[in-house]
C-alpha cells in the first residue's frame, strides 16, 4: 500500500516540460509512480483537481546557518513552498571557527538580533573540521533540505587568527592549510565555497572598524581557493565590490574558462538599481561574453521583486556603504549614536557622505524614503522630503535632526532596486541569471523575501513573460541541476518534496512585507511575507505534510523532514 496518492493534478516535472494531468504516488518518502489514474490503495488520497503539483522550490541564497541551530524548521521559508535551502553564502558559515569569532562576523553583516545570537552562543558546539559540521547538520531536525557552502571568512580567521585575518595576508603555509581544509570539505560533501568582496560587510564588537576577513584577501588567495572548486566541479559564490573596478576584474578573471576547466561561479547580483538606471542592460552582454566566448560557467542572481529595505533610524544595511553610516551601525545602543551626533564635525561628515555622488549603491533620495512609524503620527505614510517641505526645512538637515532626536523610533522604508517591472522581467528570464537572491534568514528587521519563487510565478501568470512550466523550472530543476543537487524534479525515485498549488490565486500582486513578533526568535521583530496560504494548498517534504493552507505543522523544527544534500560528484 502506498503512503500517499495525489490524484487529478496538473503535474509539472521541474525540467521545463509541458505539464501532464496525472497522479503521483508516494511511499517511504519517495515518488514511486507517476501515471494517469493510479488505482492501487493508499493510506491517504488527495484530490488535486484544478490544482498544480510541482516540485518544492529551491532557495539558492540564504543565511540560515545560525537559525538552523536555534529553529531548524525554517518556518518562514517552508510556508512559502521552499523545500531546499543553500547556506554558507557571502563567505559566512559556521562550519569552522570559534563561536564567538563567528558571531562577530554574522551579527552586523546579517543584522541578527543580539538575543538570538546569545541563544546560539549558549548552546554552540565546536567542531574540529567541516566534515564534523556536516555530521552535526545530519543530527538536526531539519525542516527543508540543506546544502552548505564553506565560507571563506571563517576559514581565513581559523587559519590565520582573527586579528591577522583582518589586517594581513597569509603565509605560504597558511594558504596551503586553507587549501587543504577546503579540499577536505569538498571531498566531505560541501556544495562549494563562498568569498566576499562587498564593502558593506563589517565586523561587530571590538573589531567593528574592520570589514569581514574574506574582504582582506588579495587575488592570488581567491584564485588559489577558487581553482580547488574548479578542479572538484563545485560552486564558487562571490560578491564583488561595486566600488572597486579591480574587484570586478578579479571576479571576471576567476570566471574565465579559456584553456582550463570552467568554474561554476555564481555572482551577486544583477539588479536594476534606482541610482543607475542603465546598469541592468549591461548584464546580458557581459554574461554572453563570459559564457559563450570566454568559456565560463557563470550565473548571476537577481531578486524577483522590488528591493525594498526598512530602516530603524540609522540602523539599516543601506547605511553601511558610507563611513559615517557605518559608524552609526557599529554602535550598540542609542547613547553611543547620540554621542556621535553631538559632534558638529560628525554631522558635517554625514552630510558630505550623503551628498557624495560617486561609489554608491543606495540612492539616498529622501523623496523616495517613506516614513512608516514615527513619534509624530502626522509623518507616517509621507516621504522625508515631503515632511521637510511641510515644515519648511532643508530635507537632509531635517532628516539628520529626526535621526538625532528619534533614533530607532523613526522607521522608514525605501526601494533601492528592481522597482521597474520590465527590467525586472528581463533579468528574471535571462538564461544566465538565476531568480533567487532572497537573503532569507538575514536582515530580519529590514527585509523579507521568503516568497521569492512565488513572486516569480505571480509575475509569470500576470504578464506571460514566462510560461508556467518555464517559471517553475527556473526555481526548481534548473538551479538544482546547475548546483549539482538531486532535487527540484518530480520523477520516479526522487524524494517526495512537492507542492500543491492553486493557480487561480497566482493572479495576484506581489505580497507586501509585514512585521511580526517571531516566537522562534524569542519574540524578536521579523519582517515576513504572508498571502502564500491562498496559493499553496500543501507543502510536502520527504512525503510528509508540513504546511497546509498556511497552517504549519507543530512538528516542524522538532521532527526531521529534510535531509543534508550532497552534490552529484560526492562519492
Amino acid at each position: 500500500m502506498w503512503d500517499l496518492v495525489i490524484q487529478n493534478g496538473l503535474v509539472f516535472d521541474g525540467n521545463g516540460s509541458p505539464p501532464i494531468l496525472q497522479d503521483v504516488a508516494v511511499a517511504q518518502g519517495k515518488i514511486v509512480a507517476l501515471a494517469p489514474q493510479l488505482n492501487l490503495p493508499a493510506k491517504k488520497v488527495i484530490d488535486a483537481h484544478n490544482h498544480w503539483v510541482t516540485p518544492g522550490f529551491l532557495d539558492i541564497h540564504t543565511h540560515y546557518d545560525l537559525e538552523l541551530e536555534v529553529a531548524p524548521g525554517l518556518t518562514e521559508s517552508v510556508r512559502h513552498g521552499v523545500t531546499t535551502v543553500i547556506i554558507g553564502n557571502c563567505s559566512l558559515s559556521i562550519a569552522i571557527g570559534e563561536p564567538v569569532m563567528l558571531a562577530a562576523m554574522f551579527q552586523r553583516v546579517e543584522t541578527l538580533p543580539h538575543r538570538f545570537l546569545q541563544k546560539w552562543l549558549e548552546k554552540a558546539i565546536i567542531w574540529d573540521s567541516p566534515g564534523e559540521y556536516l555530521a552535526h547538520l545530519q543530527t538536526l531536525p531539519l525542516g527543508p533540505n540543506v546544502a552548505p557552502l564553506l565560507g571563506h571568512s571563517g576559514l581565513r580567521a581559523h587559519v590565520m587568527g582573527l586579528e591577522r585575518s583582518l589586517t594581513d595576508q597569509p603565509t605560504p603555509l597558511e594558504l596551503k592549510t586553507m587549501g587543504n581544509i577546503l579540499q577536505n570539505a569538498l571531498e566531505a560533501g560541501f556544495l562549494g565555497f563562498s568569498i566576499d568582496m562587498f564593502p558593506w560587510h563589517w565586523m561587530s564588537g571590538q573589531w567593528s572598524a574592520h570589514t569581514i576577513p574574506s574582504q582582506h584577501a588579495q587575488f592570488p588567495e581567491y584564485d588559489y581557493l577558487a581553482n580547488l572548486c574548479r578542479q572538484a566541479n563545485r560552486v564558487l559564490q562571490v560578491t564583488p565590490n561595486p566600488q572597486n573596478l579591480a574587484s570586478f576584474w578579479h571576479v571576471f578573471c576567476l570566471g574565465m574558462g579559456l584553456g582550463q576547466k570552467p568554474l561554476k561561479m555564481t555572482v551577486l547580483s544583477a539588479l536594476d538599481f534606482v541610482h543607475a538606471r542603465q546598469l541592468w542592460r549591461g548584464f546580458a552582454p557581459l554574461l554572453a561574453l563570459w559564457n559563450n566566448i570566454l568559456g565560463g560557467n557563470v550565473r548571476f542572481q537577481t531578486l524577483t521583486e522590488p528591493f525594498t529595505v526598512y530602516g530603524e533610524g540609522p540602523m539599516t544595511p543601506l547605511f553601511e556603504e558610507f563611513p559615517t553610516g557605518a559608524k552609526l551601525n557599529s554602535c550598540t545602543n542609542r547613547v553611543e549614536r547620540q554621542n556621535l551626533w553631538r559632534s558638529p564635525l560628525f554631522r558635517e561628515q554625514f552630510r558630505n557622505d550623503w551628498e557624495r555622488s560617486k561609489n554608491k549603491s543606495f540612492h539616498r533620495q529622501l523623496e523616495q524614503m517613506i516614513i512608516t512609524r514615527s513619534p509624530i503620527a502626522d509623518w507616517e505614510g509621507r516621504n522625508i522630503a515631503e515632511v521637510a517641505a511641510k515644515e519648511n526645512r532643508d530635507p537632509l538637515g531635517f532628516f539628520i535632526e529626526a535621526l538625532v532626536e528619534y533614533d530607532t523610533d523613526l522607521r522608514w522604508l525605501t526601494t533601492a532596486a528592481n522597482d521597474r517591472l520590465q527590467p525586472r522581467l528581463e533579468l528574471m528570464k535571462h538564461p544566465y541569471i538565476f531568480p533567487g537572491f532572497t537573503d532569507a534568514g538575514a536582515h530580519m528587521r529590514n527585509l523579507g523575501y521568503y516568497d521569492g519563487a512565488l513572486s516569480l510565478l505571480k509575475q509569470a501568470m500576470t504578464t506571460g513573460f514566462l510560461t508556467p512550466e518555464a517559471a517553475i523550472h527556473r526555481v526548481t530543476g534548473e538551479p538544482a541541476q546547475w548546483f549539482g543537487l538531486n532535487t527540484g524534479v518530480l520523477k520516479v525515485g526522487s524524494q517526495a518534496d512537492l507542492l500543491i498549488l492553486n493557480p487561480q490565486a497566482l493572479h495576484a500582486e506581489i505580497s507586501p512585507m509585514e512585521a511580526i513578533v517571531d516566537p522562534n526568535l524569542d519574540g524578536e521583530l521579523r519582517i515576513v511575507k504572508r498571502g502564500s496560504e491562498t496559493i499553496i494548498d500543501a507543502v510536502y517534504i520527504n512525503g510528509e505534510l508540513v504546511v497546509q493552507r498556511g497552517e504549519v505543522s507543530n512538528q516542524l523544527g522538532k521532527q526531521a523532514y529534510g535531509s543534508l544534500l550532497f552534490p552529484h560528484t560526492h562519492s
